[in-house]
């Protein structure tokens, strides 16, 4: 069974191992290049942890292991957004994005917005958020396609 709920202390070094594996095992439109200058190494430490403090944070769980997250940044951005390859297609970034949502909307958010990659563009769109523009932007000597997109909050 997979569990929703907030960061634990302690979890940011995990999470980082989380987005390393969604970005380099499913990250579907993207060169091994390109993934390599998205995400070398996964993301740890004091630094990762400080980034990760300052927003407010979803993770599914099976058993202790995280397995999944989405986090919540000042202004209703939606900063990241992982679902570890062996956990997709089990609808968690949906189940992760309702519990945002609701905390979103019970904190008078009135929109919610991210820049989506090319793999995340379609999960974002199916639960509401519409495209306002594409862009490429430079990681390392590659350039990443992904879209600035928002929600409108009820």
């Amino acid at each position: 069974m997979i569990e929703i709920g907030k960061m634990r202390r302690g979890e940011a070094d995990a999470l980082g191992h989380v987005m390393w594996d969604a970005i380099h095992n499913t990250a579907g439109g993207y060169t091994v290049a390109e993934r390599h200058a998205w995400c070398a190494a996964p993301n740890g430490g004091p630094a990762w942890a400080a980034r990760l403090a300052a927003q407010t944070i979803w993770v599914a769980r099976r058993g202790d292991a995280p397995c999944a997250f989405v986090t919540l940044a000042d202004q209703g951005y939606v900063e990241f957004t992982y679902v570890q390859s062996n956990a997709q297609g089990l609808g968690l970034f949906r189940r992760l994005m309702d519990a945002l949502e609701v905390e979103a909307c019970a904190n008078g958010a009135r929109h919610l917005w991210t820049h989506a990659s090319l793999m995340a563009q379609p999960a974002f769109a199916a639960i509401g958020f519409h495209v306002i523009h594409h862009e490429t932007v430079a990681r390392g000597d590659q350039m990443l396609k992904r879209a600035q997109m928002k929600k409108v909050l009820p």
